[in-house]
């Protein structure tokens, strides 16, 4: 995963939580992270990722600070932990 996508993945679990975080960046994380992304109704989009399946609304802009932590719940409950599995720092890119 690039340090672009891994800047994101953190900005998912930033203390406050952002409200400054671009849905296809979002989108492009769950990609590299092997998720299976598909065009839903009504402006939504469903991941499938690591046997867990989230539908999320794709705003055109930033996402919400709600939306955040929605998408950090999914990659909380996919197993992802982005410190010890994506770190930011000493990891080859």
């Amino acid at each position: 995963m690039n340090h672009k996508h891994r800047k994101t993945l953190h900005a998912l679990f930033a203390h406050p939580v952002s409200a400054n975080i671009s849905p296809k960046a979002v989108e492009a994380v769950y990609g590299e992270l092997g998720g299976e992304i598909e065009q839903r109704h009504g402006g939504r989009i469903g991941v499938r990722l690591n046997g867990h399946f989230a539908e999320f609304a794709h705003p055109q802009h930033s996402m919400s600070p709600d939306q955040v932590r929605q998408a950090k719940k999914f990659v909380e409950e996919a197993g992802i932990d982005p410190e010890k599995d994506y770190p930011l720092h000493g990891a080859a890119e």
